[in-house]
């Protein structure tokens, strides 16, 4: 093990652009496998039902790749530059989730660990394999066992250094690195991101049911919406940040390093009218490049038209009124409940 192989790769990372990189075990983290089967026993997973087909891998990151030896652990900022609560006041725009304003982070995020992989087998050899949120990897497990933060009240990756307005990205590798210490809580007393849910997804600290969770309402899951959650819901048309956004360790938030995590045309604010007048076609045009559009046009109308029932605008009653025999199901039946909210 060479000495100061660390200090290189972390070097290394910060130069592709990352914000900060550490340096864990694939066995780091053996809590996680009775951690995520009680997440799964409780049904707080609701729909997403590829958490429970890899639970083997998610609660053993070193039973995905044998091999490996090491797991460097980097995080991206993506942090906005403006409140991002303000938009909940503005009734006739729809509000989306800061991360999916911009260019699709996992783009961004696995083209700069490639880049790292590329340098380290050149350098060091060994063999690699990085993720970026698309694989049963436990990406905020392991960043804390790598000491790049720890997960808050809100189950997200909070750091002293940089806030929780992170992406995070893992390079595995058969090489052996020294690893770092693993980060300790600091959330103290504080409950903000619990206090903050409209939804009251958090069970406890640290504990989420994401059955309730706008987030996973808006993005993960299929057809219809609890008529009981739509009203909670407000303007948020694509994800959820008030857990977020309320953290203060965001006072050490720092400016994103890629341009492509800024806001891109029609994705601040957007008119709910002009959007619940998408076809599929204009849908995928006006998204492409977008995590938006992998929830498909469909799904993302559903999300608008429970945005326009909770305006308490009556201008947009026409709106609502010209999809109540849209060709979907959950579409028509969400404007037939917009309607109905704003006194049709």
């Amino acid at each position: 093990m060479k000495p100061d192989l660390k200090a290189e790769v972390v070097a290394q990372a910060l130069a592709c652009g990352f914000t900060a990189a550490r340096v864990t075990r694939p066995d780091a983290v053996p809590e996680m496998a009775g951690r995520l089967a009680a997440f799964l026993d409780a049904g707080y997973h609701g729909q997403m039902d590829w958490l429970a087909e890899r639970a083997e891998w998610r609660g053993d990151p070193a039973a995905l790749w044998p091999a490996a030896r090491s797991v460097v652990m980097m995080t991206e900022s993506y942090a906005p530059g403006d409140d991002p609560m303000a938009g909940l006041a503005a009734r006739d725009r729809g509000v989306i989730s800061v991360y999916a304003q911009g260019r699709d982070y996992h783009d961004l995020v696995k083209r700069r660990l490639k880049r790292l992989g590329r340098w380290l087998i050149d350098r060091h050899g060994g063999a690699i394999k990085v993720f970026v949120d698309t694989a049963p990897v436990p990406e905020k497990a392991l960043a804390q066992a790598a000491g790049l933060g720890w997960q808050g009240k809100h189950t997200n990756l909070v750091s002293r250094d940089s806030g929780n307005w992170v992406f995070l990205g893992a390079l595995f590798t058969t090489l052996e690195i020294d690893p770092d210490m693993t980060e300790t809580d600091h959330c103290g007393v504080c409950t903000r991101c619990l206090d903050i849910c409209p939804t009251r997804a958090f069970v406890a600290p640290y504990q989420m049911d994401a059955r309730r969770c706008i987030s996973y309402l808006t993005i993960e899951h299929r057809g219809p919406v609890d008529p009981e959650l739509r009203p909670l819901m407000g303007n948020h048309i694509y994800g959820c940040d008030d857990c977020l956004a309320v953290c203060p360790w965001n006072k050490f938030a720092v400016a994103p390093f890629d341009p492509g995590y800024a806001p891109r045309d029609g994705m601040v604010l957007p008119a709910l009218a002009e959007l619940a007048a998408l076809d599929d076609a204009a849908f995928r045009a006006r998204f492409a490049g977008s995590p938006i559009k992998r929830i498909g046009r469909d799904r993302f109308l559903r999300n608008v038209l429970y945005a326009i029932g909770n305006s308490g605008l009556p201008a947009l009653r026409p709106v609502a009124l010209a999809r109540v025999d849209d060709s979907d199901a959950a579409v028509a039946d969400a404007a037939r409940w917009a309607v109905a909210r704003l006194g049709g």
